[in-house]
C-alpha cells in the first residue's frame, strides 16, 4: 500500500529537479548572466572611481592648508626637526596635520598672526606666536586639533632647546613580528565582514527570484508550467535553481577573494594575516556556505511567494521593500553581535529565526567553539522548512488566482 506515495513522492522530486535544471539553464546560459556575475566588480569600479574623486578633492584642499608658527630662525630650525618626528606617528592623510610654515615675529606678531589667518591663497587651519613658553594660538572653526599639534611642538622645541639641541636622544631597533594567529581585533574585523558578505549575497541573489518570477507572470510561462507539473513543483524547483546559481556565483568570487592576497604587495597582505577566523579557515568555509544556504533559501522562499502575490512590477516592489528593510534591520543587528560576542544582544541575535544564519556566521569568526552551530543549523533548518512550507501555500494561491481577474495584492489579506 505505500508504493503510491512512494512512486508521488518520486515523481514529485523528478519535476522538482526538472523545474531547477531549467531556470538554472535560462539563467546561467545567457549574455545577461555574465554582467550579473561581473556586477561586484562593476559595482566596486564605481565606488573606486567615486573615492578616487573624492580623495582628489581632498588632496587638493589638503595641498592648499597650511598652519604657521611665528617663532626667531633659530626657534624655527628646532620647530622643523620636532615636527619631523611627530608626524612619523601619522599614516593616513586625515590624521596627518598641515604643512608647518614658519615666519618672522617682526614688529606686531600678532597682527600678523591674524593677517595669516585671512590669507587668500591657502588655507591656515592655526597660528602660534608669542614666547615657547607662554604661546598664544589661534585657530579656526575646525583647527582645535592643529591648536592642540601646535602647542605640543612648542613643547618640543622647548625640550630639545633646553637639552642641548634638535637632536634624538634615543635611538629605536624597529622589527616586524607577523603573528602566528589572528588578533582579537583581526577577528572581530573577519566577523563583521562575514555578516556582511552574507548579507550582500543573499541580498543582491535572493532579489533576482523576484525579478525571474515577475517577468514569468507577464508572458504566462508560470500558468504554462502549472498546467504541466504541481504547483509545488514549480515553487521548491525554482527556489533549487536559483540557488544553484547562487552557489555559481559563491564560487566564482570566493575562488577570487582567496587569491586576492597573491595581487598585494608583501607589508599588505601581512597586514591580512591578522584578520582570520577563530574556529579555523576550514571549518569556517564549510560553516559561511551552510549559513549562507539557510539565509538564502529563507530570503529566496519569502521573495518567491511574494512574487506569485504581485501581478506587476510595481505590486512586486511595494512587497518587497518591507523585506528589504527587515534584512537591512537584521543586518544592523547581527553587526552589533559581531562586535559584540557573548553579550545578550549576540545571544539574542544567534537564535533570532532571521538574524541567526548572520550572527552565527560572525560567531565562528569570534569564537572558536563548533557545538553551537550544529545546534543553530538544526534551529534554522527547522525554520526553513517551514517558510518553504507556508511559502509553498502562498506562491500555490498567488499563481491560481492569477488568472481569475481578481487584484492578486487584495488576494494576500483575504481569508483562504
Amino acid at each position: 500500500m505505500s508504493v503510491a506515495p512512494v512512486g508521488n513522492t518520486r515523481r514529485l522530486i523528478r519535476q522538482t529537479l526538472t523545474i531547477a535544471r531549467r531556470d538554472f539553464i535560462a539563467t546561467v546560459f545567457t549574455p545577461t548572466f555574465l554582467i550579473f556575475l561581473f556586477a561586484p566588480l562593476i559595482m566596486g569600479s564605481f565606488g573606486a572611481i567615486g573615492g578616487l574623486g573624492a580623495a582628489t578633492v581632498a588632496s587638493g584642499s589638503d595641498d592648499k592648508s597650511r598652519i604657521v608658527a611665528i617663532v626667531t630662525p633659530g626657534q624655527a630650525t628646532m620647530m622643523k626637526s620636532a615636527d619631523d618626528r611627530l608626524r612619523r606617528v601619522f599614516r593616513g592623510r586625515d590624521e596627518r596635520p598641515p604643512e608647518l610654515v614658519t615666519e618672522t615675529p617682526g614688529t606686531d606678531p600678532a597682527a600678523k598672526a591674524r593677517a595669516e589667518l585671512q590669507a587668500k591663497d591657502y588655507d591656515v587651519a592655526a597660528v602660534l606666536y608669542g614666547p615657547l613658553e607662554t604661546p598664544t594660538i589661534l585657530y579656526g572653526a575646525q583647527g582645535s586639533r592643529t591648536a592642540d599639534y601646535l602647542a605640543e611642538l612648542a613643547e618640543q622645541t622647548l625640550r630639545a632647546d633646553r637639552s642641548g639641541g634638535a637632536a634624538s636622544l634615543s635611538n629605536a631597533t624597529k622589527t616586524s613580528i607577523v603573528r602566528a594567529k589572528a588578533s582579537i581585533g583581526g577577528k572581530n574585523q573577519a566577523a563583521f565582514f562575514t555578516v556582511f558578505g552574507i548579507f550582500f549575497l543573499t541580498l543582491l541573489l535572493a532579489g533576482q527570484a523576484v525579478g525571474t518570477m515577475a517577468e514569468e507572470r507577464s508572458n504566462k510561462v508560470i500558468e504554462v508550467l502549472a498546467a504541466a507539473v504541481p504547483l509545488e513543483s514549480v515553487f521548491l524547483g525554482k527556489l533549487l535553481g536559483m540557488f544553484g546559481v547562487a552557489v555559481l556565483f559563491v564560487a566564482f568570487w570566493g575562488t577570487l577573494v582567496s587569491q586576492i592576497t597573491t595581487l598585494m604587495p608583501a607589508a599588505m597582505a601581512a597586514g591580512m594575516a591578522n584578520i582570520g577566523p577563530a574556529i579555523g579557515m576550514p571549518a569556517y568555509i564549510v560553516l559561511f556556505f551552510a549559513y549562507f544556504t539557510m539565509a538564502y533559501l529563507l530570503l529566496g522562499a519569502v521573495f518567491l511567494s511574494v512574487g506569485a502575490q504581485a501581478s506587476t512590477m510595481r505590486e512586486i516592489q511595494m512587497l518587497s521593500l518591507p523585506i528589504t528593510i527587515v534584512q537591512v534591520a537584521m543586518f544592523g543587528l547581527a553587526s552589533v553581535a559581531a562586535s559584540r560576542p557573548g553579550t545578550p544582544v549576540a545571544t539574542f541575535a544567534e537564535w533570532f529565526p532571521l538574524s541567526s544564519p548572520f550572527a552565527m556566521a560572525a560567531r565562528a569568526a569570534n569564537r572558536p567553539e563548533l557545538w553551537p552551530h550544529l545546534l543553530a543549523l538544526a534551529w534554522q533548518l527547522m525554520w526553513v522548512g517551514i517558510v518553504i512550507t507556508i511559502g509553498a501555500r502562498a506562491f500555490r494561491r498567488g499563481v491560481l488566482q492569477s488568472g481569475s481577474g481578481r487584484p492578486s495584492l487584495k488576494a494576500l489579506f483575504r481569508r483562504q
